[in-house]
């Protein structure tokens, strides 16, 4: 959506804040999709893994990973399988339903996924690095509040 703004009595066409929102998402997948790329891993697997991660011995289910991601079922069935073909996760059912699908962190998978983080979190640094210490703070809240409204 664009936005036209009067100045000066000329009218004037500014960008929405969802495309340049849509922009800095596409250039960070592709910048941590080139530094992943050297471990065999794609970000939205990384994601996966940093979702599986602190709750490494209980894993979740399938569905309450599709809802952690926001991701469709078929989506995230394909990325289980392909995690769990690097051995960096392990799929287990249920006990007592035999319907549900757990999934978990694997040793191999918490390893990858801390060497993962430090790439991710050096893309975000140098992503941020012309903010202040107080900007950044004003834009992650601004952030988190936009993030919640669209929840």
């Amino acid at each position: 959506m664009l936005y036209s703004l009067n100045i000066g009595g000329r009218i004037m066409q500014k960008e929405s804040c969802a495309l340049f929102i849509h922009q800095i998402h596409n250039n960070l997948e592709k910048k941590n999709n080139n530094k992943l790329r050297k471990k065999g891993i794609t970000f939205s697997q990384m994601n996966v893994l940093i979702a599986l991660v602190d709750i490494k011995e209980k894993g979740l289910t399938f569905k309450e990973l599709e809802k952690k991601l926001v991701l469709a079922q078929s989506t995230t069935a394909g990325l289980i399988s392909r995690l769990e073909q690097k051995g960096l996760v392990e799929v287990f059912g249920d006990n007592s339903d035999k319907r549900i699908k757990y999934v978990r962190i694997t040793q191999n998978g918490v390893s990858y996924c801390d060497d993962a983080r430090m790439e991710i979190n050096n893309t975000e640094e140098t992503l941020l690095s012309a903010l202040s210490k107080d900007e950044k703070k004003t834009l992650f809240l601004l952030l988190k509040k936009v993030n919640n409204t669209v929840k």
